[in-house]
């Protein structure tokens, strides 16, 4: 089966911050990415607002037709933000205030019991729960023991992998990651500094479910639209299964 597409409309909120205008709008570019064919739409409230706002997750909570998954910190403002709104599904993430985008999976050896009670409270919300893990099954074993429904392969030492021999490590320990996820009967997405140049092996391991990719749609979608962008990630998503 041909593994879903999810757009993360970020950097939309991004060019528009820069300047405190208006536009462009991500609700808007939510839109035009459903159009074009877009499985899910994905957006992160981080706690210092520096791109998506409050305002944008409750409008996208109202317009989007396919799948609203929200990626947060699983601090208490954020906790009872999701619960409030209830997206279709909450990904937890690490978040630095300092950091310039998401570095790394979630370190779930810390504050176990936190972990294990947020993803109770938006499960008994009817939210399903994906945990933002690198892959290494440890983590893995952690996010099944917490009661995630989903984990979210970090795929940013692949994407960054500067060498053949490296790109082809990492991408033996997405494939290991992912079998075991499997097997534990977990929904497995990945994501993170995926583009164009990089997709196809990924998208070649059949036990991923969905891609989430922000930076490179919204990059492209700058020069050629979001249409053409999004349909051009997904044909190579098609052509890699």
């Amino acid at each position: 089966m041909t593994a879903k597409l999810g757009v993360n409309i970020d950097h939309v909120a991004t060019l528009r911050q820069a300047r405190r205008t208006k536009y462009p709008d991500p609700v808007a570019a939510a839109v035009l990415a459903e159009m074009a064919g877009v499985d899910n739409i994905t957006c992160h409230l981080r706690e210092d607002r520096r791109h998506i706002q409050d305002r944008d997750v409750r409008l996208l909570r109202d317009i989007v037709q396919t799948e609203l998954n929200l990626e947060m910190a699983a601090t208490q403002e954020m906790l009872r933000f999701a619960l409030d709104l209830k997206p279709d599904t909450v990904t937890l993430v690490p978040e630095r205030r300092e950091e310039l985008t998401t570095e790394g999976g979630l370190n779930l050896t810390q504050q176990k019991d936190s972990f294990g009670k947020s993803v109770a409270l938006l499960r008994e919300a009817g939210i399903l729960v994906s945990l933002f893990v690198d892959p290494e099954t440890d983590a893995i074993k952690l996010a099944h023991r917490f009661g995630a429904q989903a984990i979210e392969i970090h795929t940013g030492r692949y994407a960054n992998a500067v060498r053949a021999v490296d790109r082809k490590n990492e991408v033996a320990r997405i494939i290991e990651a992912v079998q075991f996820a499997a097997k534990l009967k977990l929904g497995v997405h990945a994501g993170h500094g995926l583009n164009s140049s990089n997709i196809q092996a990924v998208a070649a391991i059949r036990e991923i479910e969905s891609f989430q990719i922000g930076h490179s749609i919204v990059a492209q979608a700058v020069l050629i639209g979001f249409d053409r962008a999004v349909r051009e990630m997904k044909q190579l998503i098609l052509l890699a299964s």
